[in-house]
């Protein structure tokens, strides 16, 4: 008897190419069915504060608040170098002219505005959440001072006419000398620890079947990213699914964990004994 699995992922190109074949059935995955459930990252963050999915990508700051009902899997994550989130303004300013001023921000359990807050907890009191897409067109038209763009905006955003202010992901890896673990795929703990390890090589595997078919989802990946041209799509597949992709490895792990260590030290995360990993 097969089991009816709801599979969360966002738009972004590296989620529809990580996804794709266990969506479509490329690799074969016994008794399980995967059923998409596909939206925005702060989405997926509250869907999942709400238990509504059985596995998920959500961004490693949600994960903080969730280890009571789900634990992270160690394939399908974005983790990496020089792929975190940037502060831009229409013109160029230093980071602390922004104080007191709006600030776009992709929601507020995503891992963005929790680097933000741990650069300065200052910042939190007036950013202006709203979904990643709309930040790049609100600073440019002025709704906000400033936005913290995310996912293909780093690639974009001087289209918009905009100047980076800061990178946070930058400042991470110079202080820590790690990736930045900027989200994760979490399961819930009740699927026991069997089912868990097997949907956690399942991905995995989905990441080598679409790395050995890398033209196959492109269909699937532009129909969730029309506004995107070929080229961009590809820099954000070749940025977001790297090497920590299939398993986040030792390097991985110590970034996740050492983020939520960090967040919880300045308050910013419950404290809890329960183990971040599956």
């Amino acid at each position: 008897m097969s089991q009816e699995v709801s599979l969360g992922f966002s738009t972004c190109p590296n989620d529809t190419f990580i996804f794709y074949p266990l969506v479509y059935g490329k690799i074969e995955t016994g008794d399980i069915v995967f059923r998409e459930r596909l939206g925005d990252v702060e989405e997926l963050n509250q869907m999942a504060l709400r238990g509504e999915l059985d596995v998920t990508k959500v961004s490693s700051h949600a994960v903080g608040h969730l280890l009571g009902n789900y634990c992270l899997l160690r394939s399908g994550g974005a983790l990496g170098k020089g792929c975190g989130p940037l502060v831009v303004a229409r013109k160029k300013i230093k980071i602390e002219g922004l104080k007191g001023r709006k600030i776009a921000v992709p929601g507020r359990l995503t891992t963005a505005f929790l680097l933000l807050c741990l650069y300065d907890p200052e910042f939190e009191a007036h950013s202006i959440p709203m979904p990643f897409h709309r930040i790049m067109e609100s600073v440019k038209t002025g709704e906000a001072d400033a936005g913290l763009i995310i996912h293909e905006g780093r690639f974009t955003y001087p289209l918009y006419g905009l100047t980076e202010v800061m990178d946070l992901g930058r400042w991470w890896e110079e202080g820590t000398g790690l990736p930045i673990p900027l989200g994760g795929i979490v399961a819930r703990r009740s699927l026991g620890k069997e089912r868990l390890r097997t949907i956690e090589r399942l991905i995995a595997e989905g990441i080598g079947y679409s790395r050995s078919h890398p033209e196959e989802p492109m269909e699937y990946i532009k129909l969730h990213a029309q506004e995107m041209s070929d080229s961009v799509i590809r820099q954000h597949i070749e940025l977001y699914v790297n090497e920590f992709s299939t398993d986040v490895g030792k390097e991985g792990q110590r970034a996740v964990e050492t983020l939520i260590v960090k967040a919880r030290k300045k308050g910013l995360l419950p404290e809890t004994t329960i183990p971040v990993f599956c």
